[in-house]
């Protein structure tokens, strides 16, 4: 195993200290974010849109990658997966192509797979459930292949059951971003014993939707350079 086992193992063990540091995801919507503001405000880390299937591509990711960076967070990059329109791999690479790499500098987390119910369609795209882990399985080993690390996975309980039957399968290498507006996380998907971020709210403090690291600083900066 690589970077991203050592990560999740190290979030079973943070989830016992109780520690925990606000963030923020944000996309297109947000336009020009004031990052100093942001900061000064507490944010620690933000997750930027970079693409979506193999036609889009954010026109503020840079802006925003390297706003959120130079104001002093913790960045990283997450692609919005349509799973109905290319195989996993393809995604992957161009998510890779257009601002979702990881490097070891300690400032940058590792890419997110964002994979949630279709806005334009079949809510599970048209995959059967074991189609749709293999889609998933797919694009991870891709993101690693190329990285070494496994993307984080962002999604919600009822998505993950729905249309991936509950797979067990990606909680021992990918990291779980999951997504709950309430006062607590919920039962997680199988596989996972703990998420290493929450997404509480899509609105707050920062722009954009509010999220939670579940440890502290050193926690975040060790996930961070992996």
């Amino acid at each position: 195993m690589k970077a991203t086992l050592t990560a999740v193992a190290l979030s079973y063990l943070w989830a016992g200290a109780h520690a925990s540091l606000p963030g923020l995801d944000v996309s297109s919507y947000q336009g020009n974010v004031n990052w100093g503001t942001v900061a000064s405000q507490g944010a620690k880390f933000a997750y930027v849109k970079a693409t979506e299937g193999t036609t889009y591509t954010n026109p503020y990711f840079a802006s925003q990658y390297d706003g959120s960076y130079n104001a002093g967070l913790i960045r990283g990059a997450y692609h919005f997966a349509h799973p109905d329109s290319s195989s996993g791999a393809t995604q992957a690479n161009y998510f890779l192509a257009h601002g979702g790499g990881w490097s070891a500098d300690g400032k940058t987390l590792p890419g997110a797979l964002d994979i949630e119910y279709n806005p334009n369609g079949a809510k599970c795209y048209g995959l059967s459930q074991s189609a749709m882990v293999s889609w998933i399985q797919d694009f991870s080993n891709t993101y690693h292949s190329h990285t070494g690390r496994y993307p984080v996975i962002y999604t919600t309980t009822d998505w993950w059951t729905t249309c991936t039957g509950n797979s067990a399968a990606f909680g021992t290498n990918n990291p779980l971003w999951i997504a709950r507006y309430s006062s607590s996380v919920g039962t997680l998907p199988a596989g996972w014993g703990y998420e290493s971020f929450w997404q509480t709210a899509d609105s707050g403090t920062f722009p954009g939707d509010q999220d939670i690291w579940n440890g502290d600083a050193a926690g975040l900066s060790r996930f961070a350079k992996g």
